[in-house]
């Protein structure tokens, strides 16, 4: 399609990155099942390969299908660039790749999902790097926990499994006086109802398996560019600025300026960890993407006429849904999600963990599944599954415990979402 700022967010989840398949007229775009193409002949091979001209060569590095995929994700982010790949977590690692080296440090909200703590914690730490976790409500922790060290901050948008939100207008701009870059996962929120560059962010992650496909067929993730970073200015990033060896010396940085940060994610980060995303992933997430805000606008629509309700109900001590008017990040939604608070949040239950069993396992429309951001109704009980790595303090830390189950709401009739959740809560008292 043309591109043009004129166009509305519902005609670029449609368009942006798509156009009919030259060879057969195909308006879908095609899913280009093939693990290698062909060279038009040695010198545009050699040219391919020197990252001289932009193409195909592996379907490791590059591939049309998910090719459409990154430009329709950067599009609807407003970044100039993204690389897809095979999980959100995947995509964690791959936006840490390029800035990071033995006894380097990243600073990371308390709330994230609990595999995002785990793999900070533990994982991480086999590449020589560190994470220093900090309540991104304190502004003051954040500036105060940054160091020499420090290469990147990193939150969650809308955080798993609470759904606060994160004030990134405040957290951008702590990064811009570090001199680092701000990391988003943008997955809770989507581009719809938030877009992290436009509130400062350098990088925006997604896991595509959520809400971008929507359906809960394929896994994914994505990293997306901002192309708004200096990776020159302070020395810090080597890798993006620095001569790289297995280019012949070529400085990322000063040869794809805006699109360095991209370009070194195809280059070195997919060619050397090779977590690729598959053309049938990329083709279903496309499809999902078509109907994103739709989906979107009726998962808000459904999580605030069922977490209005759930106040009512006796076994509910607290509802954490940020749209909330009594909730403390109420004033944050106007600011960060103007379109809505979305589809996740916990509630409380005043019986503990004897209780949430009870609940969970008397729900009927609702799927106990460890997903989230499915057009159906999920739920689960975070501490003792998603959360369960994590330390008492960690889970506390991230807004879990025993007595907390997450709600993923999808997009079915709400009133038949309450009859569910009311028979099942109704039991869990007895």
């Amino acid at each position: 399609m043309a591109k043009g700022p004129s166009y509305g967010f519902d005609t670029l989840q449609i368009h942006a990155g798509s156009s009919p398949d030259p060879a057969t007229g195909s308006r879908q775009t095609p899913i280009y099942q093939s693990t290698a193409f062909v060279f038009q002949d040695s010198e545009h091979a050699a040219r391919l390969f020197n990252l001289q001209e932009v193409g195909y060569i592996y379907s490791r590095l590059t591939n049309p299908t998910v090719a459409a995929l990154q430009e329709r994700i950067a599009i609807l982010e407003g970044g100039v660039g993204a690389v897809c790949c095979s999980s959100g977590h995947a995509a964690q690692i791959m936006a840490l790749f390029p800035l990071m080296k033995p006894g380097k440090n990243i600073i990371a909200s308390t709330r994230l999902y609990g595999g995002t703590v785990t793999q900070f914690s533990n994982t991480i730490k086999r590449f020589g790097w560190s994470a220093k976790f900090v309540d991104f409500d304190d502004f003051k922790a954040i500036k105060s926990t940054i160091d020499e060290d420090t290469q990147a901050i990193f939150c969650e948008a809308i955080a798993n499994p609470g759904g606060y939100i994160t004030d990134l207008d405040e957290v951008s701009s702590i990064a811009d006086a570090a001199g680092i870059p701000l990391i988003v996962d943008n997955t809770s929120a989507t581009p719809y109802l938030c877009r992290p560059i436009e509130h400062g962010a350098t990088i925006v992650v997604h896991s595509t398996t959520k809400y971008l496909t929507g359906n809960g067929t394929v896994t994914g993730g994505c990293v997306v560019d901002s192309g708004k970073f200096d990776w020159t200015k302070s020395g810090k990033f080597p890798s993006l600025s620095e001569p790289e060896p297995a280019y012949h010396g070529l400085k990322f940085a000063e040869t794809f300026g805006e699109l360095a940060f991209t370009f070194h994610g195809i280059a070195i980060g997919l060619r050397d960890l090779g977590m690729t995303m598959n053309p049938q992933a990329a083709h279903y997430s496309l499809l999902g993407i078509e109907t994103l805000s739709l989906r979107m606008n009726k998962h808000v629509e459904n999580a605030m006429k069922v977490t209005n309700w759930l106040g009512s109900h006796p076994a509910i001590e607290k509802v954490t849904y940020a749209g909330l008017s009594s909730s403390p990040y109420y004033e944050r939604v106007e600011k960060i999600c103007p379109k809505g608070a979305g589809g996740l949040f916990t509630i409380s239950l005043k019986g503990g963990y004897d209780s949430c069993v009870k609940f969970v396992d008397n729900l009927d429309i609702f799927s106990h599944v460890a997903n989230l951001g499915d057009s159906r109704s999920l739920v689960i009980h975070p501490a003792s599954t998603t959360h369960r790595q994590l330390t008492t303090e960690q889970q506390k830390a991230a807004g879990t415990g025993p007595e907390i189950v997450r709600i993923s709401i999808g997009i079915e009739d709400a009133d038949d979402l309450i009859s569910d959740l009311k028979q099942a809560l109704d039991k869990s008292l007895k």
